[in-house]
């Protein structure tokens, strides 16, 4: 009786890559660059959730109001937060399903056991 042997799995076929313009390839960059600071990084998955307040933001992850704000600021000029303000305080939460897709995947991704 003869083995027969197992077969590769076949790969499964990548969509295509969206078209990207020179200008909008700036500003990916620009984005992942604001990502690759640890500490934008922390306050970005904060926001994953639900909005939160940035006081809020600065005791969880221990950092001073200044720099929780002045990291916001970053944040919501590279539309990777919005702001919504209620009376005295701005809430802030994930700009979109977009940005919140790629960060929840590179979650993922980091804590998968290597192989």
């Amino acid at each position: 009786m003869s083995a027969t042997p197992k077969s590769a799995p076949k790969a499964v076929p990548k969509p295509p890559a969206p078209a990207l313009r020179e200008d909008k390839t700036y500003e990916l960059a620009d984005m992942f660059k604001m990502l690759g600071d640890p500490t934008r990084l922390r306050i970005v998955i904060e926001t994953l959730e639900v909005p939160v307040a940035v006081s809020d933001i600065a005791e969880r992850l221990g950092l001073s109001l200044s720099l929780v704000s002045h990291h916001l600021r970053l944040l919501r000029a590279a539309r990777l937060v919005t702001a919504d303000r209620r009376g005295k305080q701005v809430f802030y939460r994930i700009h979109d399903q977009h940005v919140a897709h790629v960060i929840a995947d590179m979650i993922a991704h980091v804590n998968e056991d290597s192989e």
